[in-house]
């Protein structure tokens, strides 16, 4: 089948953050989206891991709804969410000859007005895949592929959800942001203990606080929060387990532009301020794709490859940054960025290598051991390490009342713990 167009179907994400132009496994091996045959929509598959990049087209008997979602297995079949007759229907797809073969896995009932569903991010093993129902007073975690008997419900969670973030290897502990009394925090969900929900960000009191991605390896997070800026949402990152606060470094503002991080550079082990981190920069001049790293203080710009499916990328442990990309001419491709210093780049067919005065970093998504569930630590009473103006790490301080016995230093958790800000007139952001 001849791809006509390559754009995929454009739509936001949940809490203003642009969807990705395909899915991929958290392995990197295989990638998924929506493809077009003039007006036509399909689902098609990527094989990421070869030699080079290859796609297998999935249609079916009839086109696909856009917005359809699709999203690929660690087996290299793509799951697929249809929206049937009020219920949302899902069906593994894999390549059969010259057709597609489909696999039913049953069907999620629409629990009423108002209520949406959607695939929550690729989970770790490539086994399993996860949705997410959103209410109006509750959110559900579904568990699509990968049951024993279609479907199954495996948590619930009082509030509106958004989000989804993986923070193991194991594909256990999930991330989402809830919304609740007029608030948003990010939470984690322990699948392996029937859904137990504890708090994972305390950034403010009345901050709107959301996690966006995170790396096990290095425990690296990269967070939106307004807690800064009461109203406006800024970047910032922080560690997960760490006293540390989590810093909103100025260098991640870029006027009249939304910026998005999607890759984390994976194998940092006990170095996250050394991981690379892919972004999506979106501005009034189109869309290109931002570089940086917690140890610098600036942001590498780089224009985007032609036909980069936006905001999708993964990252090899050496240092790659590679974009995935379909043109006219070049129906699938990997665009490999690197920067001096920050890794070596490796050419291949079909891949693009920036060259010349261009910066770049990498990223990606690494794996670690499954945590347990996070504790809630008391706003004001945890040790922390309040930064310097100039940017250091800043001295031990007790942020406890006056007068009251200093304690013994809190050792780093093994396991999500709540992330807490400095006072905010101490805040550093550089």
């Amino acid at each position: 089948m001849t791809v006509c167009a390559i754009d995929p179907p454009s739509t936001d994400g949940t809490d203003g953050v642009p969807a990705a132009g395909c899915a991929i496994t958290a392995d990197g091996a295989y990638a998924a989206r929506l493809a077009r045959d003039g007006d036509s929509w399909f689902p098609e598959r990527w094989t990421l891991d070869g030699p080079e990049p290859y796609a297998v087209p999935l249609p079916g008997n009839q086109p696909e709804e856009p917005g359809t979602e699709v999203q690929p297995m660690g087996d290299g079949r793509v799951l697929i969410h249809r929206l049937v007759a009020g219920r949302h229907a899902f069906s593994l797809l894999y390549p059969t000859g010259p057709g597609t073969g489909e696999l039913p896995l049953g069907a999620v009932e629409c629990a009423g007005p108002g209520t949406r569903l959607t695939l929550l991010p690729p989970a770790p093993g490539g086994v399993r895949a996860y949705a997410l129902s959103v209410g109006a007073r509750s959110s559900a975690v579904w568990l699509v592929a990968g049951g024993t008997f279609g479907p199954e419900r495996c948590a619930e969670v009082p509030g509106r959800c958004s989000g989804g973030v993986w923070l193991d290897g194991s594909g256990r502990m999930l991330a989402l942001d809830r919304e609740l009394d007029g608030r948003t925090k990010t939470v984690v969900v322990d699948l392996g203990r029937a859904g137990e929900v504890s708090p994972l960000l305390q950034i403010a009191e009345g901050s709107d606080d959301r996690l966006l991605l995170a790396d096990p390896d290095s425990g690296l997070l990269l967070i939106s929060s307004d807690a800064p800026s009461p109203g406006r949402a800024r970047l910032g990152w922080g560690v997960l387990g760490s006293t540390l606060p989590v810093r909103f470094p100025e260098c991640l503002r870029v006027p009249e532009c939304l910026v998005t991080p999607f890759a984390i550079q994976p194998g940092q082990v006990l170095m996250p301020e050394n991981c690379a981190v892919g972004l999506r920069i979106d501005g009034s001049f189109g869309t290109w794709v931002g570089l940086w790293r917690p140890a610098d203080r600036e942001v590498r710009h780089l224009p985007a490859p032609e036909g980069w499916l936006a905001g999708s990328g993964l990252c090899t442990r050496d240092g790659m940054l590679r974009l995935p990309y379909a043109t006219p001419a070049t129906p699938c491709g990997l665009s490999d960025l690197t920067a001096p210093g920050w890794g070596a780049t490796t050419a291949g067919a079909g891949d693009l290598t920036a060259a010349g005065g261009g910066d770049a970093a990498t990223a990606g998504v690494g794996d670690a051991a499954a945590a347990g569930p996070g504790h809630v630590a008391a706003q004001g009473t945890q040790d922390a390490l309040v930064p310097d103006r100039d940017g250091g790490a800043g001295t031990a301080e007790r942020a406890g009342p006056a007068g009251a016995e200093p304690g013994p230093a809190v050792p780093a958790a093994a396991r999500p713990v709540p992330l807490q800000q400095a006072p905010l007139g101490r805040l550093v952001t550089n």
